[in-house]
């Protein structure tokens, strides 16, 4: 991993990984995990991207503190990192970025010919049908595909396309359980607002709900809404901001949401709150942790009936 990758986990907001690490910030600061901690005495600069501990003395950064938190070392660290927010780096064969250009350019007619004629493994199936329960539809819809590593790994594949069906990058899902990279990318992809071609299809007046990841807007679509969706809740780029706001003042629609149940969806929502006023909250019940697995309950519900 080249240092300009570093960069880019250690850019990471501070506060969005102690929160992804299990930690309660309230007003940039939290009880100190590394001591018998009662009254908050960690804290976090934001402006510096730091945590630090006034009473036990730990200090650092993102990386610092996952290192810390989980006992891992720094390489395990930085995997962790990459792995849960969805970054985008060249260690274990995927891409960075630094803020949202790439390092170098995406081929997408090498990677186009995947997609004219999805095929689904049967490790992708099981994922697909048996343990997230989509709708083939919307599998169809989103030409996701699956491949085999040379390590005889099982890979999803998922493409992302521009509003007018350009295909401008690829997630690759590791479907082994636990397996390490989480996700794979092309050197250049750029992963950013997912089902933009679905925006064609709105009729006026019609909800638009944005939802965290891809598996989040499988899910919504299954459940016969239309949606697009943010790569993660700490990732959220300029240009995607820039990209919402002229779908607010373009689209005679309204925008729904289902925040995650966790501090980092709050954030989500209450940042696209201030790009789309119209943006309505809809709760997801207790015992959710987002939309994917509210939607697995409805499934199992109506399974049961």
């Amino acid at each position: 991993m080249d240092k300009f990758e570093l960069q880019r986990l250690r850019d990471l907001p501070i506060e969005g990984v102690a929160e992804r690490l299990g930690l309660q910030v309230t007003r940039h600061k939290c009880l100190c995990p590394f001591h018998n901690d009662h009254h908050a005495s960690m804290s976090f600069k934001v402006s510096k991207n730091t945590y630090r501990c006034f009473v036990c003395g730990a200090s650092g950064g993102p990386i610092d503190l996952v290192m810390k938190y989980l006992n891992k070392d720094f390489r395990d660290a930085t995997k962790w990192l990459a792995d849960e927010h969805n970054v985008q780096c060249t260690m274990h064969n995927a891409q960075c970025t630094i803020g949202a250009v790439p390092l170098c350019k995406f081929d997408p007619i090498r990677y186009e010919r995947f997609f004219e004629r999805p095929w689904l493994s049967p490790e992708a199936r099981r994922f697909l049908f048996e343990e997230r329960m989509l709708d083939e539809r919307v599998v169809r819809w989103c030409r996701l595909t699956s491949w085999k590593d040379k390590q005889g790994v099982p890979w999803l594949q998922t493409p992302y396309y521009d509003r007018e069906g350009k295909l401008i990058g690829i997630q690759n899902r590791n479907l082994v359980k636990g397996g390490s990279p989480r996700f794979r990318f092309p050197q250049g992809a750029e992963c950013r607002i997912y089902n933009l071609p679905v925006l064609n299809l709105l009729k006026p007046g019609e909800t638009l709900f944005i939802t965290e990841g891809c598996s989040d807007c499988w899910a919504m679509l299954s459940s016969g809404h239309k949606a697009i969706a943010i790569p993660s809740a700490t990732l959220l780029k300029r240009k995607d901001v820039e990209l919402l706001s002229t779908l607010h003042s373009t689209l005679s629609t309204t925008f729904g949401m289902f925040p995650d149940n966790d501090v980092p969806g709050e954030r989500l929502f209450l940042q696209l709150k201030e790009v789309l006023p119209s943006l309505v909250r809809h709760q997801l019940p207790i015992g959710c942790k987002d939309f994917s697995d509210y939607y697995l309950n409805i499934k199992h519900f109506n399974f049961l009936k």
